[in-house]
């Protein structure tokens, strides 16, 4: 396979679900408001409430389309981009992307139109049903992506099938209940739920600073400082669990994001600060917490940390013992029956797919030298200053919206909604929680390169035979395509925001920007 071709192929699926991560977890966390909104308004009756809900499902409606949209595009890739994956694992991974189509997609597309044309022909009790569907299965469909990706990240209840070829099911309820796939998605909808909150708080804080729609902003906010800081608080402890989860099941990427070279004995320390170097395998000018990544890794206070040179050493023994499965595999391909190459490959299948990272360097693992092993045992480590960095923005961002919706509870709890300094932070705020999201998908995902499925499959095997010309045009097509819809969905998010709440729902009797009877 062409490296080029690998190459591209990645970075036109990282374009894609970066730009398709831009919408999702606003979608997640905006749902579930507007069930909070509508069911304040299902118990007081209160009419401002109902046009509160309105207007933020008006803006839910606007991203859920485009997050739809460019979710399909993504689908089509794995069938398109990565052909031998989709071959090699798709009985496995197709089979929660199925139930996500069948089962969370379609309540999705069956309530959605109740929700926004059924104010008028549903009872209030009903209406809000509608959109608590909406809510579920907007969140349904992020629990079995999540579940499908939390394979690739830990492949548990599945097997190498010498028969066919392939990985196969063994049990679909370990794939289900997969810790990492756990993990990831309260750790990520935690994460769309501060996002969401940090949109409707900058937003009505913007409200505020106009001097508009005051009964509507301090409404919102006061939502969205309550619900912001339950999430923001959850995002870390459940950050705190997915860290727990990679000391199990993907030590690598956590001594990577640590850019931690050495095993770090007990207690191990967290590095505050450091600049990490490829070219000489060391951290310089490192700063470090004591004992902070022993509890979070290990939950202890005695265990060591391993580090990347001795992971990468233990890659080389898996290398080796995966040679010899190979082997075995060829040999049954030639031979079904052979009971010999049977059980060698049982014995060592394990570690099959760490005999295939050769194929990067050399056609038949089988020709493999020492000094090859050895260098590809080099190719199991990710890019190490991207995931250092990649965490620590994420991470220090996650603690400035704490202390963002922190002192918004405070300033609501006070009724003090329109303390200025804090609505200019509040606007200025807005984009952070969307930084962070982008950087933990890169964390999530450039941490288990080389791999596709993490010591299954290598990346570069998973490729479709593509070429070079080919996915240089369909990079520019998305690229232009997907940069109109971005101009299209902001330009309208904008446009409902300068038109107000009550633009379209609720209009003010007397033409006065909101009504008494609504405040009230």
């Amino acid at each position: 396979m062409d490296p080029a071709v690998v190459d591209l192929s990645r970075l036109q699926f990282a374009l894609t679900a970066l730009y398709h991560f831009l919408f999702v977890p606003l979608t997640l966390g905006l749902s579930f408001m507007l069930v909070i909104m509508e069911s304040i308004y299902v118990m007081t009756k209160r009419p401002i409430w109902r046009t509160i809900t309105r207007f933020w499902g008006t803006l839910f409606g606007i991203n859920f389309v485009l997050g739809v949209a460019t979710g399909i595009t993504m689908e089509f890739q794995f069938g398109m981009n990565w052909s031998y994956y989709s071959h090699y694992v798709g009985d496995i991974f197709g089979a929660p992307l199925a139930i996500e189509g069948l089962m969370a997609f379609f309540l999705e597309a069956t309530f959605v139109g109740l929700m926004f044309f059924g104010w008028d022909k549903l009872s209030r009790v009903g209406h809000l049903f509608v959109t608590f569907m909406v809510a579920l299965g907007t969140n349904l469909s992020a629990l079995w992506i999540l579940v499908a990706n939390g394979w690739m990240q830990n492949p548990i209840g599945a097997a190498f099938n010498t028969d066919t070829m392939r990985m196969e099911v063994e049990s679909f309820r370990e794939v289900l209940f997969n810790p990492v796939a756990q993990a990831k998605f309260v750790h990520t909808v935690s994460a769309g739920y501060v996002i969401a909150a940090a949109f409707v708080l900058g937003v009505s804080a913007f409200y505020l600073l106009k001097g508009k729609y005051p009964g509507v902003a301090k409404r919102s906010m006061t939502v969205a400082a309550a619900f912001g800081l339950a999430s923001s608080l959850s995002v870390v402890v459940l950050g705190d669990e997915s860290g727990y989860a990679l000391t199990d099941n993907q030590k690598m990427k956590l001594a990577a994001l640590e850019a931690m070279w050495e095993t770090e004995p007990a207690p191990a320390g967290l590095a505050a600060f450091g600049i990490p170097s490829m070219a000489d395998r060391k951290t310089h000018y490192e700063v470090k917490i004591p004992y902070v990544l022993g509890l979070i890794a290990t939950r202890s206070l005695d265990k060591p940390v391993e580090g990347i040179f001795e992971l990468v050493a233990k890659a080389e023994d898996r290398i080796e013992s995966g040679v010899i499965a190979y082997g075995a595999v060829e040999a049954l391909k030639v031979n079904p029956n052979d009971m010999a190459a049977r059980a060698t490959f049982e014995q060592h299948r394990r570690d099959l797919g760490y005999g295939l990272l050769l194929k990067r360097h050399i056609a038949d693992p089988r020709q493999a030298s020492p000094e090859l092993i050895k260098q590809t045992a080099w190719d199991v480590v990710p890019p190490v200053p991207v995931m250092f960095w990649a965490f620590r923005v994420m991470a220090g961002i996650g603690f400035l919206m704490i202390l963002l919706f922190a002192t918004a509870f405070v300033l609501v709890t006070l009724r003090k909604h329109q303390t200025k300094w804090f609505l200019v932070l509040a606007v200025a705020a807005i984009p952070l929680p969307w930084i962070a999201a982008e950087m933990g998908w890169v964390l999530a995902e450039v941490g288990r390169q080389p791999w596709a499925v993490e010591g299954v499959l290598p990346t570069f095997l998973g490729a479709s035979s593509l070429t070079v010309p080919q996915l240089l045009i369909s990079i520019a097509v998305f690229t232009l395509l997907y940069g109109a819809l971005a101009v299209v969905e902001v330009g309208l998010i904008l446009k409902t925001i300068k038109r107000g709440p009550y633009a379209l729902h609720d209009p003010a009797p007397d033409g006065s920007p909101e009504p008494e009877a609504a405040v009230a």
